[in-house]
């Protein structure tokens, strides 16, 4: 299908995502930390609704990327070099500071399914660095000169949420074990980090000597 890039693409952003879902943000501290104090029922209603955030993100970068892509080709190749700033920030950023998940169960006062998932959403959709991924992210692996880039770009902002699914189902069923083995071993979320780190800057450095489309 013409929408599905070519294999060797397809597996690298496949490793790329897998890499980028296991890293913790704003979305992984809310489901773990629902499932920690709310059960696993509530850590399953945050993290769909942050999947239906993710998909309201991937439905906006691949219709406005694909009308800048019409537009201009040359604004579309802008927006990858900008891109290359973005990506070295996230790098050094993981490196000074790396990951702030330091969840702990405890007694909170339930909250309805229904307003955990919305929080799940509101938290993904007003996430500034959320949006700044997507619009520099995707662009990576589709070329400005591809006539169904924008379905690409959709069809991978999508396969970015299926990859995510089972990881993060996994990570929701084994909260507890999860978070005390990050306790025993704070050296497994540091290696996280410079594995993060070195991918962001790989990507930057491969955008910055990339031909131009």
């Amino acid at each position: 299908m013409t929408v599905i890039p070519d294999l060797n693409v397809l597996l690298a952003y496949a490793a790329a995502a897998t890499i980028l879902v296991i890293t913790p943000g704003p979305d992984m501290t809310l489901f773990l930390g629902q499932t920690l104090t709310g059960g696993r029922a509530r850590g399953l209603a945050a993290y769909l609704g942050a999947s239906a955030g993710l998909v309201v993100h991937t439905m906006l970068a691949a219709f406005g990327l694909s009308a800048l892509l019409a537009h201009s080709a040359t604004a579309f190749g802008a927006l990858k070099i900008a891109g290359v700033v973005y990506l070295a920030w996230l790098a050094i950023d993981a490196l000074r500071r790396g990951a702030a998940l330091t969840l702990a169960p405890g007694a909170a006062n339930p909250q309805p399914l229904g307003r955990v998932f919305l929080m799940g959403v509101a938290i993904n959709l007003l996430n500034p660095k959320i949006i700044m991924f997507f619009l520099t992210f995707l662009p990576q692996f589709v070329s400005a000169s591809d006539p169904h880039a924008g379905g690409k770009l959709m069809f991978l902002g999508l396969y970015f949420i299926a990859l995510a699914v089972p990881i993060c189902f996994v990570l929701i069923l084994g909260a507890e074990r999860f978070m005390n083995a990050i306790r025993r071993s704070p050296r497994v979320m540091r290696a996280i980090d410079y594995l993060f780190a070195s991918l962001m800057g790989a990507f930057a450095v491969r955008l910055l000597f990339a031909r131009a489309d």
